[in-house]
């Protein structure tokens, strides 16, 4: 039996990706991490499409760190700015993997240690 479409939510995932052969990251980037809001009728569900999605795009996911619902996120006081609200809105009326942010990391580098730039 399928789930219904109603029971569908948005994961907010960080993932960090290692260097793959045709990722697109940059020559000196030893991988990245990547801010993914994701549709999901668990979060398990949205992890498992997230890592997908990124290995078809050449990436190799190597952590996932889940961040939970928008509603789990606005109880634990996390402000939402509206341009990562209408990405959540797009991933779930989608059904899909939304990347939102990319950091490069560079050699050494882990995501608390990037600066934006």
């Amino acid at each position: 039996m399928a789930k219904k479409q109603g029971s569908l939510q948005v994961y907010t995932l960080l993932v960090q990706v290692g260097r793959g052969p045709e990722d697109g990251l940059p020559a000196k980037a030893a991988g990245a991490a990547l801010l993914c809001y994701a549709a999901g009728h668990d979060e398990a569900e949205a992890v498992r499409e997230t890592v997908a999605v990124l290995k078809t795009a050449g990436l190799k996911p190597l952590d996932v760190t889940g961040y939970g619902t928008r509603a789990e996120r606005e109880a634990e006081g996390h402000e939402i700015g509206d341009g990562d609200l209408a990405l959540m809105e797009r991933a779930l009326a989608e059904n899909a993997v939304i990347v939102a942010e990319t950091t490069v990391l560079r050699e050494g580098e882990s995501i608390g240690d990037a600066s934006d730039e």
